[in-house]
């Protein structure tokens, strides 16, 4: 299910606290190109595959992992 996910905004803002360029806009952890605005980058995700770029499934495997530590975390709890 969680491999099905949309990607969010917030999903791509915490691939990397370096992801921001301050003076060029945000770059695509995954291909490595820069996009003017945060909405770009997403519709870049979102349609990568059309462009011959894998970017999607990286981010989606990437909120896949992060989900799977989260619940991890949670079953360690007391």
């Amino acid at each position: 299910a969680s491999d099905r996910a949309s990607i969010t905004v917030r999903d791509i803002l915490a691939a990397s606290p370096r992801q921001l360029l301050p003076q060029c806009g945000y770059q695509c952890m995954s291909c490595c190109r820069v996009f003017p605005t945060l909405w770009s980058l997403k519709i870049h995700i979102q349609h990568s595959s059309q462009e011959g770029y894998s970017c999607k499934v990286y981010y989606r495997r990437l909120k896949a992992l992060w989900e799977k530590e989260h619940k991890e975390q949670e079953a360690a709890s007391p």
